[in-house]
């Protein structure tokens, strides 16, 4: 972000089917079908009822939740940017403090913690991680008055901050404004998925 917390980055590797070797053993948590939503929660039924309280909780649909989380780590849940290099050969700090699923930095995981009470939450459990995604987006919801199904400008103000976003830091940045497009399309594509097939839905909430 760039906001105070500064940047919330995406996972900077690639995926799974090309990743390298140090990727492996993350890659092996990482749904075998990460395309579809439907065949995630069949496969993590804990992700489909953590997504559920996350989306009772803070009403964001939860295609939209899933598809920032996929955009930020491919949903590995040990997510990190890359390392900076020393003289183009050592390994070095690493660009941000960007961490799990939700690829959080410290500050705004911080303030997450702060403000809902959860202290002993993890950014690399998948529970806690989409509860600070549908926290964040509904901070940008509330304060930005950005839709709750407008999975886009969501996005946006999810990367550039919701300050970032009202100033309009992103209308120059062609990568961000190509990646909140692919976020949306997941979106509504996973929207469609979890609508037809045969997972329980006990809520919904169109804000």
């Amino acid at each position: 972000m760039n906001s105070r917390y500064g940047k919330v980055l995406r996972f900077a590797g690639v995926g799974c089917a090309t990743a390298s070797l140090f990727l492996v053993a993350a890659c092996a948590s990482v749904p075998s079908n990460p395309e579809n939503l439907c065949a995630i929660f069949k496969e993590r039924k804990s992700w489909h009822r953590a997504a559920e309280r996350a989306e009772r909780r803070w009403r964001i649909p939860t295609p939209v939740m899933m598809a920032v989380m996929y955009k930020e780590s491919s949903y590995v849940h040990d997510a990190r940017p890359p390392r900076t290099r020393l003289l183009w050969v050592i390994p070095w700090r690493r660009e941000s403090s960007a961490y799990g699923f939700a690829q959080a930095t410290n500050a705004a995981w911080q303030d997450y913690t702060r403000a809902t009470g959860n202290r002993r939450g993890d950014r690399d459990d998948f529970a806690d991680a989409v509860d600070f995604v549908g926290w964040y987006l509904n901070r940008a919801h509330r304060q930005a008055g950005i839709p709750t199904t407008d999975a886009r400008s969501l996005y946006l103000a999810y990367y550039a901050g919701v300050g970032g976003y009202q100033r309009g830091t992103w209308r120059n940045n062609a990568w961000l404004k190509r990646a909140a497009g692919t976020v949306a399309a997941r979106s509504d594509r996973y929207a469609r998925q979890l609508a037809s097939c045969k997972l329980k839905r006990r809520w919904w909430w169109f804000g």
